[in-house]
């Protein structure tokens, strides 16, 4: 079966970390550009960070540069993101998606042509 599986999701307080996962299964993840999303309750789906399918190459949302921090092990078909200094407003859903390798990196969620079903961060005292 073709899946995106984001784990790694949780209740964290305010100053916290997480470093959540993006597993690929029946697919190599090599093959494709990774993208995070976030979603907040109320709020349209947002880009979060992006990396190409070799890794030299990643892109981050202007408000979380600094933060956040995204990176793939290719060998275990793994990409992560690693969240630092985490505040209330990072609460969301947060979702991975995977792009063909040749179009890189997309702009909007529907760039995207596999997508997960998302992990819950709460970052709350």
């Amino acid at each position: 079966q073709v899946q995106l599986v984001e784990s790694g999701g949780g209740l964290v307080q305010p100053g916290g970390s997480l470093r959540l996962s993006c597993a690929a299964s029946g697919f190599t993840l090599d093959d494709y550009a990774i993208g995070w999303f976030r979603q907040a309750p109320g709020k349209e789906r947002e880009g979060v960070s992006c990396i190409n399918s070799g890794g030299a190459t990643t892109y981050y949302a202007d408000s979380l540069k600094g933060r956040f921090t995204i990176s793939r092990d290719n060998a275990k078909n793994t990409v992560y993101l690693q969240m630092n200094s985490l505040k209330p407003e990072d609460t969301a859903v947060y979702y991975c998606a995977a792009r063909s390798r040749w179009l890189g990196c997309g702009r909007t969620w529907y760039a995207y042509d596999r997508r997960g079903q998302g992990t819950q961060v709460i970052v709350s005292s």
